[in-house]
C-alpha cells in the first residue's frame, strides 16, 4: 500500500457537478456584465468599474492588442501596483487569447530583463514605480522589441490612453480551451532565478469552481491587499469576478488601513499571507473595527502556524481556510480551519481531484506513517516550465502506472485521518553528524518563548558536523532576554543534535513580498557576519 491521500468531499463533488460545461473568464464577465450592467466589478482607491464598463474596457484592450498584431498565445508584460487599470488589462488580455505575465516589482534589474526575455512579451504596461526598476535600454538587454505602455504619468512608451481603441470598438472573438495558456506567473525567486509557470485556462477553471465551496456570488466583496504578480492574489481575485462579486484592491498593505477598509466596504472574502495576519492581529486597534460582515478568509503561500490560526479563529469572525500548495499546481491540501480547530498544526486534507503522495530520497513511493517529499498531481498542473524542459522534468515525477506528478520540494507525514502536516522545506534540511535536522521543529520551539516574536532557523557548515543549526530571531516589544539568554534557554531543552550554534537578533526578517521568510538572505548575512567560526567547529554537540 502506497501512501496516496485524495478527497472525498462530497459537498465539494455536489458543487462542482451543478455547474454547467466549461466557460472563460472572459465570457463569465460578459455574462454579468448583461445581467448585471451598474454592478461593481473592480475598485481601488481612485477608481471604480461596474461590469459594463469593465466588459466594454476589455473590448478596447483585446482590440488595440489585435490591432497590434498580437496573436492568441503571444504574452505580455505587466509591471505595475494593483489597480483597476492593470487588473482590466490583464482580463482584456485574455479576452483576445494573449497570455499576461505579471513580473514582480521586487527583482533586479538583470532579473527581470531575463523575465521578459523568457516571456517574449511584445508589450509591457508599467506604472511610475514599475517603470523605475526597468533596466535600462530594455529591449537591447532581452534581445526583442518590446513596445512599452504606461499606466500613469511614468515617462516611458505611449500613454495608456493615446495607445487604447476608441470607446466602443470590438475585438475579433477568440475562442479558448482548458489547455491553452491563461497565463505565466514567475516564481519569486527566492530559490534562485524566477522560472515562468504556464498556468492553463483549466486550472483557472478548477479554482472558478471552488469558489461556490466558498459562498462567492454576486453581493461577495473581496478585499485583497497581495500584488497581482502573485498566484496567491489570483486565486481568489479570479473566482470573485468568475461569480460577479466585487474585487476591491489595496496599492499596498497596512494593517490600520486594511482594518478600515474592511470595515468601510463590508468585505466578505479576503485573501491574506501570514505575515499580513500576524500583524493585523497584533494592532492594537484590532478590536475596534466590525468585521462581522466577513464569510470567508483564505491564506496561502508560507508556512501559517497553529498559534496564529487559533487566535484568528477566536477573534476573527467567519471561516478561515489555509490553501496548501504550488503555484505549479500538482495538487491542493485544504484546511477548513474553523471546522477542524484540532488540525491547526497540518495544512489540511487534499482537495477534491488532487492526488498527492510521498516520496523518499530515492524518488520511491513511501508507505503509510512515514515521512517523505510531497508530490501532487490535479488537473490544475502546470504546462511546464515555459522554455525550459529541463527544469520542467526536473519537477516532475512519474508513478509506477506513469501518471505525472509535481514535485513539491516539501517533507511531510499524513496522520491517520488524512491530514498533511509539513516538516520542512526539502532544500532547508539540515544534516548535522548524519542527522536530519528539520529547522520547522527548532522554530516550533523557540517560538514557545514570550520574548521572541518570529524566528527562522538555517544551517550554516560546520567542519566537524557538516552543517549546524543557527537561528535568527525577532524580539517582542518590551522583551529584555539577550541572545545568549534565548539560545541557553532553547539549547537546554533541545536534543544534542539539535542545539543551536548561535542565535542572532535582528528588527525583522527578510521576506518576500507575499511573506516568505528568504533563508538565502539570511545565510548571506551570516556568511558576511564576523565572529561565527564556533559554528563551524560544532560547538552545539559538545
Amino acid at each position: 500500500m502506497v501512501n496516496t491521500v485524495s478527497s472525498q468531499n462530497p459537498s465539494l463533488t455536489t458543487s462542482i457537478a451543478a455547474l454547467p460545461p466549461f466557460r472563460s473568464l472572459s465570457d463569465l464577465v460578459r455574462e454579468h456584465a448583461r445581467k448585471r450592467p451598474q454592478a461593481p466589478a473592480l475598485c481601488d482607491a481612485g477608481q471604480t468599474l461596474d461590469y459594463a464598463a469593465l466588459d466594454s474596457l476589455m473590448d478596447r484592450i483585446a482590440a488595440t492588442l489585435q490591432r497590434d498584431g498580437l496573436q492568441p498565445g503571444d504574452a505580455i508584460a505587466l509591471l505595475a501596483t494593483p489597480s483597476v487599470r492593470y487588473a482590466a488589462i490583464f482580463l482584456g488580455a485574455l479576452r483576445a487569447g494573449v497570455v499576461p505575465a505579471p513580473m514582480a516589482s521586487s527583482v533586479t534589474a538583470p532579473s527581470l530583463a531575463a523575465m521578459l526575455h523568457d516571456a517574449n512579451a511584445r508589450y509591457l504596461f508599467a506604472d511610475t514605480a514599475g517603470a523605475a526598476l526597468l533596466p535600462s535600454q530594455s529591449d537591447k538587454q532581452t534581445g526583442q522589441a518590446l513596445a512599452c505602455v504606461a499606466l500613469d504619468d511614468a515617462v516611458t512608451g505611449h500613454r495608456f490612453e493615446d495607445w487604447l481603441a476608441d470607446q466602443g470598438t470590438l475585438p475579433q472573438p477568440v475562442e479558448v480551451s482548458l489547455q491553452d495558456p491563461f497565463n505565466i506567473i514567475y516564481s519569486s525567486g527566492t530559490t534562485g532565478t524566477p522560472k515562468g509557470i504556464v498556468q492553463s485556462h483549466g486550472m483557472r477553471w478548477a479554482h472558478i469552481l471552488r469558489g461556490q465551496s466558498y459562498d462567492y456570488g454576486a453581493d461577495s466583496v473581496t478585499l485583497l491587499a497581495t500584488p497581482l504578480y502573485s498566484n496567491t492574489t489570483l486565486v481568489s481575485f479570479i473566482p470573485t469576478l468568475a461569480w460577479g462579486g466585487c474585487v476591491h484592491l489595496m496599492h499596498k498593505f497596512d494593517a490600520l488601513d486594511y482594518l478600515k477598509l474592511a470595515q468601510r466596504i463590508r468585505a466578505t472574502h479576503t485573501m491574506l499571507v501570514p505575515v499580513q495576519y500576524q500583524r493585523i492581529m497584533a494592532h492594537p486597534r484590532f478590536a475596534d473595527f466590525d468585521l462581522l460582515s466577513f464569510r470567508f478568509k483564505f491564506c496561502t503561500s508560507a508556512p501559517f502556524h497553529a498559534v496564529l490560526k487559533a487566535d484568528v479563529l477566536a477573534r476573527w469572525p467567519g471561516g478561515l481556510v489555509e490553501f496548501y500548495g504550488m503555484t505549479e499546481g500538482g495538487g491542493t491540501c485544504i484546511l477548513n480551519a474553523h471546522e477542524h480547530q484540532d488540525k491547526l498544526h497540518t495544512v489540511g486534507q487534499p482537495a477534491q481531484g488532487s492526488d498527492i503522495r510521498l516520496i523518499d530520497e530515492d524518488a520511491r513511493e513511501l508507505p503509510p506513517g512515514s515521512t517523505g517529499e510531497v508530490v501532487g498531481r490535479s488537473a490544475g498542473m502546470m504546462t511546464g516550465y515555459h522554455n525550459q524542459p529541463a527544469m520542467t522534468r526536473e519537477a516532475e515525477w512519474f508513478d509506477d502506472a506513469g501518471k505525472r506528478f509535481i514535485r513539491t520540494g516539501d517533507v511531510g507525514r499524513f496522520d491517520a485521518d488524512g491530514f498533511l502536516t509539513l516538516v520542512d522545506r526539502r532544500k532547508d534540511m539540515i544534516i548535522s553528524g548524519g542527522f536530519n535536522i528539520y529547522p520547522s521543529d527548532i522554530e516550533s520551539e523557540l517560538r514557545t518563548h514570550p520574548a521572541l516574536q518570529d524566528v527562522a532557523v538555517i544551517g550554516v557548515p560546520s567542519v566537524q558536523w557538516g552543517e549546524t543549526p543557527v537561528a535568527f530571531a525577532v524580539r517582542r516589544a518590551g522583551s529584555a532576554e539577550t541572545a545568549a539568554q534565548l539560545m541557553a534557554w532553547y539549547n537546554a531543552r533541545a536534543g544534542k543534535t539539535q542545539r543551536l550554534a548561535d542565535l542572532r537578533m535582528l528588527d525583522d526578517l527578510p521576506r518576500s513580498v507575499i511573506g516568505k521568510v528568504l533563508k538565502r538572505e539570511l545565510r548571506d548575512l551570516y556568511d558576511l557576519s564576523p565572529g561565527h567560526s564556533h559554528a563551524s567547529q560544532g560547538a552545539t554537540k559538545e
